[in-house]
């Protein structure tokens, strides 16, 4: 079920909904919401306060059930945490948390006063858009794999009004065109390799151009690309039965004649490591390695639902990396669409084999004003940033620079490295003109330092999603990620 957004002026006493969520910062601190709740109710918020039940801890929720004096049946009360630090990172925060609680009652519609909270630096348009894509966030529910089950008499959210005026109109708008994004790219990357082959996403890519004016798409197969020369992206998927496709997507948004924007994304459906097998602990997570192509294909989305007017390309290279008697192996030399020899050190370093093909094809074939490439790329990155925040690398600082401020905006933080020259003697090869792997120090910078041999003359960056691409664990998710921080950058270039 998606969820349905509306906007509208709030009187939290006298608002006729299943419930209402109105926040409260430590030290009993009511937000100007909660201080009206309170006073209709003859103080019931207060006297919690004051119980102990609730504390005001950010991200904590209480719920009062039918209290005297206020229209709703419900109000849920949302820990903010306290006042005097509270930023947006908090905002966001609470606003998922807010919408997990709601999650678990038997409520179809809610009203949030969550979205009138000052957040110092931003507007109410801004609050509501994070508001919103966090509450969708928090409801997404993976369900394509499990048995069918009949739902018809459980209740569950369909319908969150946001406190807000017409100035906030616009970051609702944004929020539902990026939210579709988000769950298009997490419900791609969450289903399993058995389902999601390259030629699974090529259809979904297809069925979406199909449904959408001014949008169009390409699929190269395997003897179209062999025909082309696409050599380095064809050895990785030689030992999958499952063949590899490179997928294009363009949407015409802007003027005939204006050059695109271009996304590039890893599409690995499932990396085994190849003939470098990866160990057994954890392999399963390997689905997610074609986080990059859903995490494009999603902001290719997002801009098409906004009506962006500009002209993008979206290009996935999809492959998936088996063992076999037929697979590329350590010390294979190939050739690559842009003519460039790669001696093969590792065949679990595969991402950056398909994606230096896709990036050759992308500048040549569109000639992009700005080219981006988004990877679950290296372990390194994640060892280095960890899982809040991409690896950013490119040699244009202003590119850099407009990727970190979409990021910051949206809370899809990126993190910048170096891309200096210095790094590129570890790709030296004795038998090709580079090798595909530069040694255990700095890995998510050489892998950077593999794909800009790919674009030169290109206004290029690259993101490493490794850390951020999905949640650690058994029943970790698809977070989405970087589908908000692309559809931003997107925006600030109309």
């Amino acid at each position: 079920m998606t969820l349905q957004f509306s906007l509208a002026s709030i009187a939290p006493a006298t608002v006729d909904s299943a419930c209402v969520m109105v926040g409260v910062y430590e030290q009993g601190v009511l937000t100007s919401a909660a201080a009206q709740l309170d006073d209709a109710s003859g103080g019931a918020i207060r006297r919690q306060i004051e119980s102990g039940d609730i504390s005001g801890k950010a991200g904590s929720t209480t719920l009062l059930f039918a209290p005297a004096g206020i229209t709703a049946r419900r109000v849920l009360v949302v820990g903010l945490g306290a006042q005097k630090s509270f930023d947006a990172a908090r905002f966001q925060k609470v606003n998922i948390e807010a919408a997990r609680a709601l999650g678990r009652l038997p409520v179809a519609d809610a009203v949030s006063c969550l979205s009138s909270v000052d957040v110092p630096g931003r507007d109410s348009a801004w609050r509501v858009r994070i508001a919103a894509l966090a509450s969708d966030y928090a409801a997404y529910r993976y369900t394509a794999t499990f048995k069918p089950r009949d739902r018809s008499k459980q209740v569950e959210l369909a319908r969150l009004t946001f406190a807000g005026g017409d100035e906030a109109a616009s970051g609702l708008a944004q929020a539902v065109a990026i939210a579709e994004g988000v769950r298009f790219a997490r419900e791609l990357a969450n289903l399993p390799p058995n389902i999601c082959t390259p030629a699974h996403i090529a259809a979904q890519a297809q069925a979406f151009a199909d449904g959408h004016d001014k949008v169009s798409c390409n699929v190269l197969d395997e003897v179209a690309m062999e025909k082309l020369g696409f050599g380095s992206l064809l050895a990785v998927g030689r030992g999958s039965v499952n063949k590899p496709r490179l997928i294009a997507l363009e949407y015409k948004g802007g003027n005939d004649g204006d050059k695109p924007y271009a996304f590039v994304g890893k599409g690995v459906t499932f990396d085994s490591g190849g003939i470098s097998l990866k160990p057994g602990a954890g392999m399963e997570e390997m689905k997610f390695d074609m986080g990059g192509a859903a995490g494009v294909l999603g902001a290719f989305v997002a801009a098409v639902k906004m009506g962006l007017k500009l002209n993008l390309v979206c290009v996935v290279p999809a492959v998936e990396n088996m063992p076999d008697g037929d697979s590329y192996r350590p010390s294979d030399v190939l050739t690559s669409l842009s003519g460039l020899t790669i001696e093969v050190l590792n065949t679990d370093a595969e991402g950056r084999l398909i994606l230096c093909d896709a990036l050759t094809y992308t500048a040549q074939t569109y000639q992009p004003q700005a080219l981006i490439d988004a990877a679950t790329l290296t372990g390194a990155c994640v060892i280095a940033l960890g899982k809040h925040a991409s690896g950013l690398m490119s040699k244009h600082d202003d590119l850099a620079a407009e990727l970190l401020a979409a990021g910051e905006e949206t809370l899809d933080r990126a993190w910048r490295l170096p891309l200096w020259d210095d790094y590129q003697a570890q790709l030296d090869s004795g038998f090709a003109d580079v090798a595909n792997i530069g040694g255990k120090s700095a890995g998510a910078i050489t892998a950077a330092c593999f794909l800009s041999r790919f674009t030169d003359g290109q206004r290029w960056a690259h993101l490493d999603i490794a850390g951020t691409a999905w949640d650690e664990g058994r029943k970790g998710l698809a977070t989405g990620r970087p589908v908000a921080l692309l559809a931003q950058w997107l925006l600030d270039r109309e």
